[in-house]
């Protein structure tokens, strides 16, 4: 399959108005949303559609409690708050991931401590995170990163020999599930996102699930303005103020949408699976190519699709990253949705370089910490080459799970396109 590259002038071979825009809202979505319209109780932790998606989604993962909040971010915060992580007490977790892994850290006045990934799974590498415990060390944050489960038995296991709680990240990982069990419930408390670009979609929005009923109080009380909620419909509010706080409630909208779309989240994965499956089955003929790798002891949910390529095998002349940014340009204009999702290793961002956190380096300098902490980009050689070396497919409103078969295989015919005229773009 020769043919001319669409970047030099050839037809493109994706045709335009196949994709499935994200989220997809059905006619039940709708009557779900109007139902809260014309209940007309469209905020409040007490709402109906908000316990209603803390107990369907407990449920359906398997967890005793689930706490809805604001966003994924703020359920990391309030897991944060409720495991005592304080001031200049360090917090472990993955050098890739968002940084809403570690806006809660610096939040409550900790330190983040990064590890580097395992090049395969691209989750946080275990045999490295024993070398950066200290006398600080509160909390290991592992991170479900793309939706594939962190090596949780081997974590939980340091966790318990160091004394630390461990909360996981997964904001990505909607029903992925680790040697049987679903992610989230693993540890002493889990976190997802209910963001618009989630295969569990409210528009915004945030579940935080334990099993730990003094975790889930201390979190529901950090959730509204440091109050003791009592988590009931028709019981008085006090306002009395037992603690820091924040306004990490979540509201009747979303969360009528995310339980409508909950119900509908075990389809959604399974299209998913069978796309990026079919996709890993073809991309493997392609000898530069690796596609993503799964262990045979989790199940993932492909958040994103993320293949990387060989320099040896292309035996390239130029940098990765520069070949990485040809080949984007080569997809897109063949119409493949296309990402680089992060250039740097967290770490390596601006704020951590140059630690101006809070003001007055805080929380580096605060005096609860003591301690003297590096970031330098040379320690997360693995993520780096990774954000060299990798791209994903899908768009942040075209994800692969909202797209029909078809789709894949008009990337599969653009990419196998691109490859047979690999040597234009290494020029």
């Amino acid at each position: 399959m020769k043919g001319k590259l669409a970047i030099n002038g050839g037809k493109k071979t994706v045709p335009d108005g196949i994709h499935k825009g994200w989220p997809i809202l059905t006619d039940v979505d709708k009557r779900a949303i109007m139902v809260v319209l014309d209940r007309n109780i469209i905020a409040g932790v007490e709402g109906p559609e908000a316990l209603g998606l803390e107990k369907d989604f407990a449920e359906l993962i398997g967890a005793k409690y689930a706490m809805a909040t604001g966003s994924g971010t703020s359920a990391i915060h309030c897991a944060l708050y409720a495991a005592s992580v304080e001031p200049g007490d360090e917090v472990i977790t993955a050098a890739f991931s968002f940084s809403g892994s570690f806006h809660p850290i610096l939040q409550q006045n900790a330190i983040p401590v990064f590890v580097d990934i395992d090049p395969h799974t691209y989750t946080i590498d275990v045999a490295q995170i024993e070398a950066k415990i200290s006398e600080k060390t509160k909390v290991l944050l592992p991170v479900h990163i793309h939706g594939m489960p962190a090596d949780m038995d081997a974590i939980n296991d340091l966790a318990a020999k160091h004394g630390l709680t461990v909360i996981e990240d997964a904001c990505q990982a909607h029903g992925a599930s680790y040697k049987g069990r679903q992610v989230g419930t693993l540890s002493a408390a889990g976190t997802f996102s209910l963001n618009w670009t989630k295969n569990l979609s409210g528009g915004e929005g945030g579940i935080l699930v334990t099993s730990n009923e003094e975790l889930l109080e201390n979190a529901r009380r950090f959730r509204v303005f440091g109050e003791s909620p009592t988590g009931h419909i028709g019981k008085i509010r006090e306002y009395t103020v037992y603690s820091v706080g924040y306004q990490y409630r979540t509201q009747e909208l979303p969360a009528a949408l995310a339980r409508s779309q909950l119900k509908r989240l075990g389809d959604i994965n399974r299209n998913n699976r069978r796309n990026c499956e079919y996709l890993s089955k073809q991309l493997q003929s392609i000898s530069w190519i690796d596609p993503p790798y799964v262990p045979k002891d989790r199940t993932t949910i492909y958040h994103k699709y993320r293949f990387r390529f060989k320099p040896d095998v292309l035996g390239l002349r130029i940098a990765p990253r520069e070949f990485r940014n040809r080949l984007y340009d080569a997809l897109e204009a063949e119409g493949v949705k296309v990402m680089i999702w992060h250039v740097d290793p967290l770490p390596a961002f601006p704020i951590f370089q140059e630690k101006v956190g809070w003001g007055k380096g805080c929380p580096w300098s605060c005096k609860h910490y003591g301690k003297s902490i590096s970031y330098r980009r040379e320690d997360y050689p693995e993520t780096t080459r990774l954000l060299d070396e990798s791209l994903v497919i899908g768009g942040e409103s075209t994800p692969l799970y909202s797209q029909d078969l078809k789709v894949i295989e008009y990337y599969v015919e653009a990419i196998q396109k691109v490859s047979d005229n690999i040597d234009e773009i290494l020029i």
